[in-house]
């Protein structure tokens, strides 16, 4: 859920279309997975319903500079994503925050790793026109592999970035087909699964 548009749009206090549909998951045994950039989720009716065997949680940031992500972003603000992320933490569900896209120039590494978080999800950027159009302060020469319409940063610039997030348990998604065989082999700790959903054991 919210893998195309996030479910927790403001429409979701009126109509709570994705309270009813986590609710019919629930009573038919469906595995989820809720990707956000809303701290809706946190907020006592979400979880007084999330079924912790079949709930999987990735709250994205881009940027955990509130004043700078609202100059692109219609979102919560980051600094309430991450309370949501600890709070759902801390009550035992499977939750990561999501770094979707990871851009270098946005990212404050020393407060990410901060933060007490556990698990963490990585997109790197994909660039076309209208994403250079659309994102400031970003180098994009450095975007030089072309792969499905975009470009891509090579996989040793790739590298050097993630070697900066110490975040206890890390694993990467990727567009770039060897890229992404490089990340199974090495360094995401289910290698069948990019998200890193946890089994559920109780």
């Amino acid at each position: 859920m919210g893998g195309m548009t996030d479910c927790f749009q403001p429409f979701e206090a009126e109509h709570r279309v994705t309270y009813e549909t986590i609710r019919e998951m629930n009573r038919c045994g469906i595995g989820y997975l809720i990707v956000t950039k809303s701290h809706m989720i946190a907020q006592p009716e979400y979880m007084e319903i999330l079924d912790k065997r079949l709930a999987h949680i990735q709250i994205t940031v881009t940027t955990l500079d509130d004043a700078r992500a609202l100059t692109y972003e219609k979102a919560s603000i980051p600094t309430k994503r991450i309370e949501a992320i600890r709070k759902l933490q801390d009550e035992g569900y499977d939750v990561s925050i999501r770094l979707s896209p990871l851009i270098e120039e946005f990212m404050d590494f020393n407060m990410l790793n901060s933060l007490g978080i556990n698990r963490c999800v990585v997109e790197f950027l994909r660039v076309n026109s209208w994403i250079k159009g659309w994102l400031k302060d970003v180098d994009f020469s450095r975007y030089n592999l072309k792969q499905g319409g975009y470009v891509h940063l090579p996989l040793e610039d790739k590298l050097e970035i993630l070697k900066r997030i110490k975040i206890p348990e890390v694993t990467v998604c990727e567009d770039v087909t060897e890229h992404y065989r490089y990340w199974q082999e090495n360094i995401n700790p289910n290698k069948q699964d990019c998200c890193n959903l946890r089994v559920y054991s109780g």
